[in-house]
């Protein structure tokens, strides 16, 4: 499946959120609650683990187990980008912290300089962090394993199947369409509310295309061929099916 057909497949698959609009206005809900908003982040986990066996968004239950995978992909994310995380908060009290009335050196070009060294690293590290970690959240859903987030090898492998040309304008892709979905909620008066809307809708869409890269990847399961001998009958030593018990020919039985 090339990059065109993946995209167009999960936005006619996100079209089956709007069969069930109960199950939209609760995910819309669920997503504006903190806490309660990783049900919504185990309902894409759930899609990612449903493909590609089902062509529709699944249901909506189970809260508990939805609300614990969130909660385990939330974890994985914060993990991958604890680093980067630490470095732009060092990078900001480097800029910051000496501005305080509290300090009577003040701010100097070395931490200026550090500050906002620290803060470049941080997020340059943060983008290239991000790219093994998209891949790698859809790997720890599908294999059931936290441990396997964190699989780099595999993922690479995972990665390198997909083609890096091929992954890379995916996630361009993803990321100007999460730009237009952030721009929706700047429109006046109702921007907010088509913003509520969207979110969820985006992020099942993002989860069912990284699924289906993912399954790409990894190609269809081999089935090992059954090899059978030649059977014989016993008795007229004709040819026999290999699962026979009696002879096609003569009716005798034959020994398993």
């Amino acid at each position: 499946m090339d990059l065109s057909q993946n995209i167009n497949s999960s936005m006619d698959y996100v079209r089956g959120l709007f069969t069930d609009l109960g199950r939209l206005v609760i995910l819309v809900i669920l997503n504006i609650i903190p806490i309660l908003n990783l049900i919504v982040v185990g309902y894409m986990a759930k899609t990612v683990r449903e493909t590609p066996a089902s062509e529709s968004p699944p249901r909506l239950e189970g809260y508990g187990g939805l609300w614990v995978d969130g909660l385990k992909v939330a974890l994985a994310s914060i993990i991958y980008m604890i680093i980067p995380i630490i470095l732009v908060i060092l990078g900001g009290l480097s800029i910051f912290m000496p501005m305080t009335p509290r300090h009577v050196i003040g701010l100097t070009p070395i931490s200026l300089g550090l500050g906002f060294g620290l803060m470049i690293v941080g997020v340059i590290l943060a983008f290239i962090i991000a790219i093994i970690m998209a891949m790698a959240i859809v790997h720890m859903v599908k294999t059931g394993s936290f441990a396997k987030a964190f699989e780099i090898g595999e993922i690479l492998r995972i990665i390198n199947a997909i083609g890096w040309g091929k992954y890379i304008l995916w996630l361009i892709v993803i990321f100007i369409l999460a730009v237009i979905v952030g721009a929706a909620g700047s429109i006046p008066a109702i921007g907010w509310l088509i913003s509520l809307i969207i979110s969820p809708i985006f992020g099942v869409f993002a989860a069912r295309s990284a699924a289906l890269l993912y399954v790409d990847a990894k190609g269809p399961r081999e089935v090992p061929e059954r090899k059978f001998e030649r059977r014989f009958c016993i008795a007229c030593g004709s040819e026999i099916p290999p699962e026979a018990v009696y002879c096609t020919v003569c009716g005798k039985p034959q020994q398993t």
